[in-house]
């Protein structure tokens, strides 16, 4: 069963990449998802990049307060301010609050 994230701030990151330096990207990528993963109050990830260079990357944060934490992380604030250099044509961050969700799944039946 899936975790119920109600409650939780979700920080809504879509993004277009400018294509280049794909093997820089791919490295800042797992370093931030492994220290966000350390980070107290973080809750989880979620991220897709289509073959167009757009991606959606949610990360969920058990409260407002943890969220701002890893926005001003200072390795994340030097991975970001990378990103605008040198990977990235444009970003949105979009943080909510998660009031309500839903799960549904095809299962095969035996």
């Amino acid at each position: 069963m899936a975790e119920d994230r109600t409650g939780q701030v979700a920080v809504i990151f879509t993004s277009r990449r400018n294509g280049r330096d794909p093997a820089g990207y791919d490295a800042a990528s797992a370093a931030m998802n492994s220290l966000a993963a350390d980070q107290p109050g973080f809750r989880g990830v979620e991220a897709t990049r289509g073959n167009d260079g757009f991606g959606i990357t949610v990360s969920y944060w058990a409260d407002a307060a943890a969220a701002l934490a890893w926005r001003d992380h200072p390795d994340h604030r030097a991975t970001r301010d990378a990103g605008r250099a040198r990977w990235y044509e444009s970003y949105t961050v979009t943080v909510a609050r998660v009031e309500r969700g839903y799960r549904w799944a095809a299962t095969s039946a035996p």
